[in-house]
């Protein structure tokens, strides 16, 4: 595979998706970011904010066969993997697919559902499988899952447990827009006006290919020296309560790798590392004290130098 090619159509791509998500480049760089790293996605907002119109948008520029859950309190496992019916005729039982079984999964307002609803995506998100009454079933490749999660404050959610929250690569928020894109908006421009638009730009082979040279991008012990330092400060400082996660450390490297990619680099700097921090480590570090967050992490990046 032509390796300048595939960095031309991540651009070609993220161009297209910026004339839908309108004034957010950090936030759709990162998002495509998280895909070719292989991993999961969280994106916590407001209702309004966009995370819906982005999701679909990932999967029509990536070709990727999509499904959308709506989460809601009253939802069973069973909604998400599906299950086995019994066929009188037949008489056996036959498995029908949920809809996890798709390339691309929107887990809509996933914090709205119960924990034992959100459980049925921890081994889809891990191990790409699902198992059924002692059956089980791999999903499609590539897998990636764009969980949305509405503020913990507002009413009718629940808490995402730490073992579902460490699945997600990253955490990011969209937010409102600037004023000058909102105004766009407003005329009709961006937003799910301009999905129709979007041709596909890399399919699920290229992509595949993509997240392999993604792994091979090359990590100097300098650099790595440099994200130890700052894995270890999560942990050993007095503000946290828990650190980063091993499963955290690993993303933080996988997430960096295909930020250095997308800047058209074969190597990690450590420029890659720290534009990636926050966005892996939001959702995962537990606070001793009421504080910021953004906060935290600006001091955690402060702290430590990259030689």
């Amino acid at each position: 595979m032509n390796e300048t090619k595939s960095i031309n159509s991540i651009d070609s791509l993220i161009a297209q998706l910026e004339t839908v998500i309108l004034s957010k480049p950090t936030s759709v760089r990162l998002a495509v970011a998280c895909l070719i790293a292989n991993g999961h996605l969280l994106i916590e907002d407001l209702p309004g904010m966009g995370k819906t119109t982005l999701a679909s948008a990932i999967a029509k520029l990536f070709d990727l066969s999509f499904n959308r859950i709506q989460f809601t309190s009253d939802m069973l496992p069973s909604d998400v993997t599906g299950s086995n019916i019994y066929n009188p005729q037949a008489q056996n039982f036959k498995f029908h697919k949920g809809p996890v079984f798709c390339q691309l999964l929107l887990a809509d307002e996933l914090n709205r559902a119960t924990p034992k609803a959100q459980s049925a995506l921890l081994q889809a998100m891990e191990e790409h499988e699902v198992s059924i009454d002692g059956h089980t079933y791999q999903l499609d490749q590539p897998f990636f899952v764009i969980a949305t999660q509405n503020p913990t404050e507002q009413s009718g959610t629940y808490l995402l447990p730490e073992s579902q929250l460490d699945r997600f690569s990253i955490k990011i928020s969209l937010g409102y827009p600037d004023e000058n894109a909102e105004r766009k908006m407003l005329m009709g421009f961006g937003g799910r006006n301009n999905i129709d638009q979007l041709k596909a730009v890399i399919d699920h082979q290229l992509l595949s290919s993509i997240q392999q040279l993604v792994k091979k991008v090359d990590l100097s012990d300098a650099v790595l020296d440099y994200a130890q330092a700052l894995i270890k400060k999560t942990r050993d400082s007095d503000l946290c309560e828990v650190g980063l996660s091993p499963r955290g450390a690993m993303a933080l490297i996988q997430m960096s790798k295909a930020w250095a990619y997308m800047h058209k680099r074969d190597f990690v700097v450590p420029k890659d590392i720290s534009s990636v921090f926050k966005a892996v480590c939001s959702h995962r570090l537990v606070l001793a004290h009421k504080q910021n967050m953004d906060a935290l992490l600006d001091q955690i990046l402060n702290s430590v130098s990259a030689n």
